[in-house]
């Protein structure tokens, strides 16, 4: 859980979530309002245009949930309990990014999606103890949820900052957000390459991922 997370692994957690808000926000415009990492809103999609009789934009939102619970497939089986193999998905993430951003150079739109959202389920299983994830850098509604029972929690006097961790985390996918759709209108589809590099560094020189021991 975020009030878990030591320090400098919630500067981790909160640059990862930042990352994965710039690539939802290029996607949600270059796609045409698909997500590939907020699941629900994809869900919601599919059953309105299933509603709709929209089976063509049905079946996209399907596959990009698809690719999603693939990636989180893949990143359990690359995550092994160690530091190294927290890495390894990392690096996993870059180049099926790297991958999705030379798709959409060549403006090979729904390639760019699926392995978009391919490396977004990996990129949520970063943070696993004991076989299971312990939060999910994308998964807001959570952070939003803890959000709110902090500051009740706070009002009730309690703990008067650990609310801050969720706000944090809202934020940092916000901006990423906000990021991600300005680097599209600035630089087109080239935008995605200024992830890869950002995802490369943190990569190359990572924050320290794991949960604290005795989390």
């Amino acid at each position: 859980m975020v009030r878990q997370l030591s320090g400098r692994s919630l500067i981790s957690a909160s640059l990862l979530s930042l990352c994965a808000g710039y690539v939802d926000g290029f996607a949600f415009v270059y796609l045409g309002g698909y997500f590939v990492s907020f699941m629900s809103g994809n869900t919601t999609r599919a059953s309105v245009d299933l509603a709709g009789s929209s089976w063509g934009a049905a079946g996209i939102a399907f596959a990009l949930i698809g690719a999603f619970v693939a990636g989180a497939m893949a990143g359990t089986l690359i995550l092994r309990g160690h530091v190294r193999d927290q890495k390894r998905i990392l690096g996993f993430v870059v180049l099926i990014v790297a991958f999705a951003a030379t798709s959409a150079t060549f403006d090979l739109r729904w390639v760019s999606g699926i392995l978009l959202a391919l490396a977004m389920g990996a990129l949520n299983t970063v943070f696993t103890r004991d076989g299971e994830i312990s939060f999910g850098v994308t998964y807001m509604t959570g952070a939003l949820v803890k959000l709110g029972q902090g500051l009740v929690a706070a009002a009730r006097g309690g703990s008067r900052t650990a609310w801050v961790r969720h706000f944090i985390m809202w934020v940092s996918i916000a901006v990423g957000a906000a990021l991600g759709a300005l680097s599209f209108a600035v630089i087109q589809n080239i935008a995605l390459w200024v992830i890869v590099a950002v995802l490369g560094a943190i990569y190359v020189i990572p924050p320290k991922p794991e949960l604290p021991s005795g989390a």
